[in-house]
C-alpha cells in the first residue's frame, strides 16, 4: 500500500489512540473487579472491602483512612517525579511509558487512574492478600507490571515497592480505603504528568 493506505490503517508502532485505550482497560478493570468480587466474596463469603472479619466488627475510620491514602499516595507521587527530573533511569523510563500509552488526554487519563486503582486493589489487596499475603501479594503486583523491555524495568521495581507499600496500608488499617486512594492519587498524577512531559514530544515541564 501506498502512503496514504498506511495513514489509513495505521501501523503497529503508532500509539493506540487515547479513547480506545481507555475502553479496553475499562473493560478489563470491570474483569480484574469482578473476579475480585466473585473469589473474595464468592468463593469464601467475606467482604472485599475488610481484611479481616475481626476489622469488619470494628469498622473503618474512613476520614483518617482517607487521609492516610492521600498522604501515601503524595509521598510516592514525589519520589517518582523526582526520579523522573533527576535520574537518567527514571527520565528513560517516563519517556518509554510515555510511547506506550500514547496521548491520552487529561479526562482519559483520570477516569483510567480511577478504574486501574480501584480494580486491582480490589484484588490485589481486597482477595489476593488475605490469601496469600502481604509479600507474596506484593510480588505477583510486581511480575504483573513486568514488561520485557530494559527501560521499563525500573517501573516492576517500583511497582513492587509501591505494592509493599499498599498492602501494608491494608494490614494497618484494616480496609480498603487508605490503599484505594494513594492507588488512585498516584495514577491521577503521573498519567497527566507523562501526558504532559513526554507523551506530547516535550520535556519541558
Amino acid at each position: 500500500m501506498g502512503e496514504a493506505g498506511d495513514e489509513e490503517l495505521g501501523t503497529p508502532h503508532e500509539p493506540v489512540p487515547g479513547a480506545h485505550l481507555v475502553r479496553v482497560g475499562l473493560y478489563f478493570y470491570a474483569v480484574v473487579m469482578a473476579a475480585a468480587l466473585i473469589w473474595r466474596v464468592g468463593f469464601y463469603g467475606e467482604p472485599i472491602f475488610f481484611a479481616t472479619a475481626v476489622d469488619r466488627a470494628v469498622g473503618a475510620s474512613p476520614v483518617q483512612d482517607l487521609a492516610l491514602g492521600l498522604l501515601v499516595g503524595a509521598a510516592i507521587v514525589i519520589v517518582s517525579f523526582l526520579s523522573v527530573v533527576y535520574t537518567d533511569w527514571g527520565s528513560a523510563l517516563a519517556r518509554e511509558m510515555a510511547a506506550t500509552i500514547g496521548p491520552l488526554g487529561t479526562p482519559n487519563a483520570l477516569l483510567l487512574a480511577f478504574a486501574s486503582g480501584l480494580a486491582e486493589e480490589m484484588f490485589f489487596r481486597g482477595a489476593l492478600q488475605p490469601r496469600v499475603g502481604l509479600v507474596a501479594a506484593s510480588l505477583l503486583f510486581a511480575c504483573v507490571h513486568f514488561i520485557p523491555r530494559r527501560a521499563l524495568l525500573p517501573w516492576t521495581a517500583f511497582a513492587g515497592i509501591a505494592g509493599f507499600v499498599l498492602g501494608g496500608l491494608f494490614a494497618w488499617t484494616g480496609n480498603l480505603i487508605a490503599p484505594v486512594t494513594a492507588h488512585i492519587l498516584i495514577n491521577a498524577v503521573n498519567l497527566p504528568l507523562l501526558e504532559h512531559r513526554f507523551a506530547r514530544g516535550t520535556d519541558s515541564p
